[in-house]
């Protein structure tokens, strides 16, 4: 018996069984009348729960896009099934999938001989973390925030009680996914004055030219720079078509490995050195304030941002509020583990040694 002959209540069990969009998109494709069931009145069902097995959890991305000021962060939001929402879904989804490709290779940077990749269950929790951190990002490190107000004790309880919502193994997930991408901002889209000096002599090991850094932040003129880090899809394309084309992200680390190159390129017009972004105390200022920006901001001015002035372009694009103002997620931690009577230094001490996180023993 050919499939599309089958009964329509087991060619619905077929479609539900799918664990990606691009699955479901593809089954579809292959007759009209499996075209006919997937696009009947459970389309966005179905839709929905290959998204959620290839993107979820579902929950976390709806608590994400549903985020606004009118609410609370730490509140539970519900959302009805729509177009609009899928594709929501899915935007977002493509950036934890991109982290998850990233994350190995961070995590066992140093003892890479034991480099492996991550489980179902590992990814799982690694998108459940990027949609958490995602979320605080997006209610707290906002215009609506500055360096006054971080200190200001309701301030403080109010990031405290998103995190409370979690449990002291779901804040270390989180943790873990925020030290990586920290090592993303620290290394490669910000890299101090060490980081350029090594790897310019790494590079050119016979060269005796000396580097001139920076001892300020010279920011450059306004000029055009597309600096959107909103992976939005064409507009002009109907969902499915969109979903097709986007689902399945595939590694940038060759695009990131060239903009790197281009920062220690030397000629008579440019020197490595001014890629730097001060030593180490300046160094670490500078990382605070990118620490703010949520993981895909992070992941398109990795690929997309391949010198400096690219990126103080886009920063100052952001606003005032954005400098000398930085990231609030660690402090909060601490003082959430703090009322739970636990040692937050311990707690990054255990993630290092992956005693706990990600993947945690």
């Amino acid at each position: 018996m050919q499939l599309d002959h089958l009964p329509t209540e087991l060619l619905l069990h077929i479609f539900y069984s799918c664990d990606s969009i691009s699955d479901v998109l593809n089954l579809a494709s292959t007759s009209r009348r499996l075209r006919h069931v997937s696009s009947a009145s459970q389309k966005l069902s179905i839709l929905a729960n290959a998204a959620d097995a290839e993107f979820g959890p579902l929950e976390d991305i709806i608590q994400l896009v549903t985020q606004n000021a009118s609410q609370p962060a730490h509140l539970s939001r519900e959302a009805s099934l729509s177009d609009a929402l899928l594709q929501q879904i899915v935007t977002v989804g493509r950036v934890a999938r991109k982290w998850e490709s990233i994350y190995p290779i961070k995590k066992w940077k140093i003892d890479f001989e034991n480099r492996r990749l991550l489980s179902q269950e590992e990814c799982f929790r690694l998108r459940r973390a990027v949609y958490r951190l995602w979320l605080y990002h997006r209610a707290f490190h906002n215009v609506c925030y500055d360096r006054f107000s971080r200190r200001l004790l309701n301030v403080v309880v109010e990031r405290a009680q998103l995190l409370h919502n979690w449990s002291t193994v779901e804040l270390a997930e989180i943790e873990d996914i925020r030290m990586i991408i920290q090592d993303v901002v620290q290394n490669h889209i910000c890299p101090s004055n060490g980081t350029i000096q090594r790897k310019f002599q790494k590079q050119f090991p016979d060269s005796t030219q000396p580097l001139a850094f920076n001892i300020h932040l010279n920011y450059p003129p306004e000029r055009a720079f597309s600096a959107s880090p909103c992976f939005c899809p064409d507009r002009n394309v109907n969902f499915m078509e969109q979903c097709f084309y986007s689902v399945h992200p595939t590694s940038n680390s060759n695009r990131c490995a060239s903009n790197f190159a281009a920062r220690l390129r030397a000629d008579l017009f440019r020197d490595p050195g001014r890629e730097g972004w001060g030593d180490e105390i300046p160094h670490y200022y500078v990382v605070q304030d990118m620490l703010k920006l949520d993981p895909a901001q992070v992941l398109w001015l990795r690929d997309n941002a391949p010198l400096k002035e690219n990126v103080e372009i886009y920063i100052r694009s952001l606003g005032d509020w954005f400098k000398d103002n930085g990231e609030t997620f660690g402090d909060t931690l601490e003082w959430v583990m703090k009322e739970r009577g636990e040692d937050p230094n311990k707690l990054r001490e255990t993630i290092e040694e992956k005693g706990i996180g990600i993947v945690g023993c």
